[in-house]
């Protein structure tokens, strides 16, 4: 136990210390929300994608893979495919647009700025979605970090969910986004190394790949197949669909936007995109892996409701408590990389987009960043209250939030980028479609139910937009006026020329 313990434990140290490093570092809001638009292209792309996965990658995914195969596969694939097309076409663009909207800070001032809203319900209505969608991801987190130390240190789960919050609230609390961002750095080259190394060494167990093949197709001969379901059955279209449009959410996840807009310059995206598309799609692949080639691995089969547990228990197995002390210390850097960054930006939404315009109007810099210090601990207790079932899925807490920011966010801002007509109307409309529609559809199954929620939810999204804004009486010309130079320079630079 104690071997397992240590490398947690140093782990854990330091990440509190990058929190305490920056703690001085945040006298205004903007270093404390997003760290004074200073980082750079490294920083940025591993913080984007360790933010992106979570603990999700080490054991969502690798969970399902171990369940229903190469059909995994299929989210994989739309995740690289998303990731790559935020990258290429969202990045820069959000990172001059923002700065040229008066150098917003939140997506819903974002938003307010773009379309010079006549009211704040467009900020209200973002901010409040934001809110209630990153609560449940946030959950999900909280929830992985719960099975985490449950299962290697054998802790009750309750007590395992309140360490796990406490580790979290408490660098975030102190930080800020740069501790945010710099520990995500780190911890992404720990998830990285990890993803990687278990794969390998699952092989090696098995007896190179040949013989690690028989044994998995002995286990499941659907395991090997990309398009059979786990009883066997062909893997239909509307299936293929909705784990594809798993994609589709990244155009609207303000936690990966954020670092769009955090970077120190535009120029600096083409750079960072490689560097991401390296990280996703290598560890998308080992994740895969993992829940496949642990049933050449484990003598005894896991049960459908440990099946999230597939990494924790493979790590075990083959290699030294030492190691593996190191390597499960990655399981924990999925979980708080994604879970600082959701409980940061609601934050922002909270001090910046709720507070600030209607309560504190005049309040100090340093009242704000008191505020949304507060903020960080009053909405992760929300979290953890979600959290607090021991049956909750990561995977379906993941889900769910993905589609509800995806549907309710994603056209607006993919709009809101390239298309001048759009209206503050159009907008709204967009926002509450997109995002009830997943609140709704989540709830309702059997036949085209069946299908992700995020494919309707952005769908109708995007139409009610367009809709919406060519019916608008508000004249629209000249509403981007200001942004006519940013669209000259992204035209004109051919490293962030996008169009």
């Amino acid at each position: 136990m104690i071997q397992l313990l240590v490398p947690f434990l140093i782990y854990i140290v330091s990440m509190i210390g990058i929190g305490f490093y920056f703690y001085k570092r945040n006298e205004q809001l903007s270093d404390y929300l997003l760290g004074g638009r200073s980082l750079g292209k490294w920083v940025v792309s591993m913080s984007a994608q360790a933010s992106d996965m979570s603990g999700w990658l080490l054991l969502g995914l690798p969970g399902y893979a171990y369940l229903a195969g190469l059909e995994a596969g299929w989210i994989a694939l739309g995740l690289a495919a998303g990731t790559y097309l935020n990258w290429k076409f969202v990045a820069a663009r959000l990172r001059c647009y923002t700065e040229a909207a008066n150098n917003a800070i939140t997506l819903p001032d974002y938003f307010n700025n773009r379309f010079h809203a006549s009211s704040n319900l467009l900020r209200i209505i973002s901010a409040l979605f934001i809110l209630i969608f990153f609560v449940i991801y946030t959950s999900s987190g909280f929830v992985a970090g719960a099975k985490l130390f449950s299962t290697v240190f054998h802790l009750n789960y309750h007590t395992a969910l309140f360490t796990g919050m406490l580790i979290i609230i408490t660098y975030t609390f102190l930080g800020g986004f740069l501790a945010v961002c710099w520990t995500d750095f780190i911890q992404g080259l720990i998830m990285f190394s990890a993803i990687l190394c278990v794969p390998l060494l699952a092989l090696f167990h098995a007896g190179g790949f040949e013989n690690a093949i028989v044994k998995i197709h002995a286990t499941g001969s659907h395991l090997l197949h990309i398009f059979v379901r786990p009883d066997g059955q062909p893997l239909g279209t509307m299936k293929i669909i909705s784990l594809l449009a798993w994609g589709l959410g990244y155009f609207g996840q303000p936690h990966i936007l954020a670092r769009f807009m955090a970077i120190r310059s535009s120029r600096q995206i083409g750079y960072a995109r490689r560097i991401a598309m390296i990280w996703v799609i290598l560890s998308l692949c080992g994740a895969v892996c993992v829940g496949i080639l642990a049933h050449a691995c484990l003598d005894n089969p896991l049960q459908p409701g440990q099946s999230e547990t597939v990494f924790l228990v493979l790590v075990n197995r083959l290699v030294i408590p030492v190691i593996a002390g190191f390597l499960l210390s990655a399981v924990l850097a999925a979980i708080m990389s994604t879970a600082d960054s959701q409980l940061l930006v609601a934050s922002s939404a909270v001090t910046e987009d709720l507070v600030r315009p209607f309560f504190r109007k005049k309040a100090s810099q340093k009242e704000l960043v008191r505020i949304s210090r507060a903020s960080v601990i009053g909405i992760a207790a929300l979290s953890c209250l979600i959290a607090s079932d021991p049956e909750s899925s990561v995977l379906n807490l993941v889900s769910y939030a993905w589609a509800g920011f995806g549907a309710a966010f994603g056209p607006v801002i993919l709009l809101s980028l390239f298309w001048n007509r759009m209206t503050e109307k159009g907008a709204l409309s967009g926002i509450i479609t997109g995002g009830l529609t997943v609140l709704i559809w989540k709830h309702l199954s059997g036949g085209l139910f069946d299908l992700y929620e995020i494919v309707p939810g952005f769908i109708l999204s995007a139409l009610l937009i367009v809709l919406i804004s060519l019916a608008d009486t508000r004249p629209s010309s000249g509403i981007l006026r200001q942004f006519g130079s940013v669209r000259h320079k992204l035209n004109s630079d051919s490293r962030t020329r996008i169009l």
